[in-house]
């Protein structure tokens, strides 16, 4: 790697570490309940009330998505797929939380980690991640990132139109 690609990767490897961990640790609240998360029933009783149609789909789909996707970025796994899932998510809770962008109720945090997971989604996962060692994400493609934004947008804007 030359400097110019070592500064690089590792620039993306603390985005994708910070992304990832704040993304993990959202999963995992409302997967298991851990870091005092309310668990799959908690985010069920939130989602309900949110419009989402009551059951486990939902919450069980963004837990997941949350978990493994931050886990994906962490590991720069499957980084195009791992970004999708965020930005998906992020997506959603930008549409059920809005009515500002800036202050307590604000939506600047939701932009902020789905501009993040875009941004991934485009760049690729840099030289420092497992990535480099599946043959069709060595050599990143922005066409893979572009694909992984429009599956984003199209998974929230189907989810979306499901909720009331």
């Amino acid at each position: 790697m030359t400097t110019s690609t070592t500064a690089t990767s590792s620039g993306l490897l603390v985005l994708r570490l910070g992304v990832g961990t704040i993304m993990a640790v959202h999963g995992t609240q409302k997967l298991f309940g851990w870091f005092d998360g309310g668990g799959l029933d908690g985010t069920d009783r939130f989602f309900t009330a949110s419009g989402y149609p009551s059951g486990r789909m939902f919450p069980l789909l963004a837990a997941l998505s949350e978990t493994l996707g931050g886990i994906g970025l962490i590991l720069g796994l499957l980084t195009p797929l791992a970004a999708a899932a965020i930005l998906g998510t992020m997506i959603n809770a930008i549409s059920v939380k809005w009515g500002a962008f800036l202050g307590q109720n604000g939506v600047e945090y939701e932009v902020l980690l789905a501009v993040a997971a875009a941004s991934l989604a485009l760049t690729g996962a840099g030289g420092f991640a497992l990535d480099r060692f599946l043959p069709g994400l060595r050599d990143y493609k922005l066409s893979y990132g572009i694909a992984a934004i429009a599956l984003a947008f199209v998974a929230a804007g189907i989810t979306l139109l499901i909720r009331n």
